[in-house]
C-alpha cells in the first residue's frame, strides 16, 4: 500500500468509493433511508474536487487501485476518512489517519464520527464531545462530534 496525495484525475473514483463504502460498511448501522439521504449518488465534480484541493487529501493506493482516502483542513477537522468495502481491516484508514493527524499543526483534531467509526476513532484515543443529531434531505442521523488533543 502507497499513500499519496490527491489528484483531481482521483475525483470521481474517490466519490464511487465513498458512495459505494456508505451503502455496504454504514448499513450494519444506518437504515436504507439513512444512507441514501447520506449519500444519494449525486456527484458534482466541481464541487468535490475543490474540496479535495482545499483540504490535505490523501489516497492509499495498491495494485493499482485505489482502496481509500481521508482529508483535513488546515484547522485539524478531519472531513472523510473512507476505505474501501473489500479493503476493511487492513490498516488503511489507520495509514491515512496517522498521516493526516502529522501533517496539521493543530493543536487537537476533530471529527463527526458515524456509529460505524466511532470505535475507530475511539481506538486512536479520539474521545466524544456529543453525540448529535444531524439532517440532511429531512432525514435525522446519529453522528458523534471526537476530538483528539495532539502531543506537540
Amino acid at each position: 500500500m502507497r499513500i499519496r496525495k490527491y489528484g483531481p484525475q482521483d475525483c470521481e473514483t474517490l466519490f464511487r468509493l465513498y458512495h459505494d463504502t456508505v451503502h455496504s460498511v454504514n448499513a450494519r448501522d444506518y437504515s436504507q433511508r439513512q444512507l441514501d439521504a447520506w449519500s444519494d449518488g449525486t456527484w458534482d465534480p466541481e464541487s468535490w474536487n475543490r474540496s479535495f484541493l482545499e483540504h490535505n487529501t490523501l489516497v492509499a493506493a495498491e495494485d493499482g487501485g485505489i482502496t481509500g482516502f481521508g482529508d483535513m483542513d488546515p484547522a485539524g477537522y478531519l472531513d472523510r476518512l473512507y476505505v474501501h468495502k473489500d479493503h476493511q481491516g487492513k490498516g488503511i484508514a489507520s495509514a491515512i489517519c496517522e498521516e493526516l493527524e502529522r501533517s496539521v499543526c493543530a493543536d487537537r483534531i476533530t471529527v463527526h464520527a458515524s456509529i460505524t467509526a466511532k470505535p475507530f476513532f475511539e481506538n486512536r484515543g479520539y474521545v466524544t464531545l456529543k453525540e448529535q443529531q444531524v439532517e440532511r434531505k429531512g432525514v435525522r442521523l446519529t453522528n458523534y462530534v471526537m476530538e483528539k488533543r495532539m502531543q506537540r
